[in-house]
């Protein structure tokens, strides 16, 4: 707990502190005294100011001490240290916040954590099947477990979209290829009655598909059914070019011979 009142003693030594600092700062020049704080009894911080280049607004922070009963005070610790004022770096973010969509290089790894809320469990079940049931009154479905009878049946995945992850998902799908868009304000018709348009599994085809219109802006891209674009399957003819205007003669003034 720092004191109010710096020790007398350790108060008035400056020239210790200030030769203990030019030491630290060799071979740069130490600047001015700033001023000194008390960090607790017979414990004060005498601070200076730096001339090091690339370092400004810092100081040099040089603590000194003495016992009790003393009369000698001596150096305790001596530290460059910012300023009010001092440039300093950015708050470190862990790479998982500075991540962003299309970081991923090749090569690059990016495990999902145990407890993504984007995802849950593929199957909730037991290794061995429930008693008295037909897996386990069949002689050959019932030695396996149910984890083999689900690969067997594709359904084989430890971890699948949770309904925040579809949410997030049809959010980022929505705002790039969605109604609201300007594409799909101009189209002449949606999605939902294109040709090209090929449909999603599971809940998700209700509202979402794939482009595979290769003239499409989209091509290869999930869309929203209410997105749409010129190169519609059931669009209407290509407009026709307007035939130019025809010239204008002069007939009111006189040809230059």
């Amino acid at each position: 707990m720092r004191s109010r009142t710096p020790d007398r003693l350790c108060a008035e030594a400056v020239e210790l502190a200030r030769d203990a600092a030019a030491q630290a700062a060799f071979p740069h020049r130490l600047g001015g005294h700033l001023g000194m704080i008390a960090d607790g009894e017979r414990l004060v911080t005498h601070f200076f100011a730096s001339e090091e280049p690339g370092y400004p607004g810092w100081r040099w922070a040089v603590t000194v001490a003495r016992a009790a009963r003393a009369r000698y005070v001596t150096v305790d610790e001596v530290a460059l240290t910012p300023g009010p004022e001092a440039l300093l770096a950015p708050d470190w973010v862990p790479w998982s916040e500075r991540l962003r969509p299309g970081d991923l290089g090749p090569g690059d790894l990016l495990p999902a954590e145990e407890d993504d809320p984007r995802l849950e469990p593929g199957f909730l079940a037991e290794e061995e099947p429930p008693p008295n049931s037909p897996l386990a009154e069949d002689d050959h479905i019932g030695r396996g477990t149910v984890r083999d009878v689900a690969g067997e049946l594709g359904l084989g995945r430890n971890r699948v979209l949770s309904l925040m992850g579809l949410r997030e998902a049809a959010d980022r799908w929505d705002d790039e290829f969605g109604a609201a868009t300007p594409m799909a304000q101009a189209a002449p018709a949606s999605c939902v009655s294109c040709g090209f348009l090929v449909p999603l599994a599971g809940s998700l085809r209700q509202a979402f598909g794939v482009c595979g219109n290769e003239f499409s802006p989209a091509d290869g891209r999930v869309i929203s059914l209410a997105y749409g674009c010129g190169a519609h399957s059931e669009a209407a003819e290509s407009p026709k070019h307007q035939p130019p205007p025809p010239p204008v003669i002069d007939d009111l003034g006189a040809d230059p011979l």
